[in-house]
């Protein structure tokens, strides 16, 4: 079986000097290799068959049979490292908390584990009758919630 630290060696190698970052690597008991890389200004094609040439020329088939596989990390997927939260600060994101509540808002800082979105809401207003709405700052840590994810607009 292919090791994990084998590919994510290569991974680094292939990084140095370059702009992209590893989101996720998947090693499958039959083999199945999956390389997700991220860039701040997307991914390119191009670089995605440059580094699956680079991880298989270094990789022998004649001692194990793999399939490798190597993308982006889906717009529209959790984020799984902390560089996805520093390239998407400024934008819209969904957050599920652990408590399984959703906050749709934006993006507005990340400081280590740390991160803040702020919501637009209704907030009832002391001596006023009806709430109004005011955008709020919510704070949470990356481990400590079930997802953030990039809200795609077609607007």
């Amino acid at each position: 079986m292919i090791n994990k630290e084998t590919i994510k060696s290569l991974v680094d190698q292939w990084l140095e000097g370059k702009d992209y970052f590893l989101v996720d690597i998947e090693v499958s008991k039959d083999d199945k290799i999956v390389v997700e890389i991220d860039h701040a200004d997307g991914v390119w094609i191009e670089d995605c068959v440059e580094l699956s040439r680079y991880i298989e020329d270094h990789l022998d088939r004649d001692e194990e049979d793999f399939e490798l596989e190597v993308g982006s990390a889906g717009l529209g997927q959790p984020f799984k490292v902390p560089q996805q939260y520093i390239n998407f600060t400024g934008k819209e994101v969904e957050v599920l908390n652990a408590d399984g509540k959703k906050y749709k808002g934006v993006l507005k800082s990340v400081d280590g584990n740390d991160f803040v979105v702020t919501v637009t809401e209704k907030v009832k207003k002391e001596g006023s009758k009806r709430p109004v709405m005011e955008e709020v700052d919510h704070a949470f840590k990356m481990d400590e919630v079930k997802y953030t994810k990039y809200l795609i607009s077609f607007k």
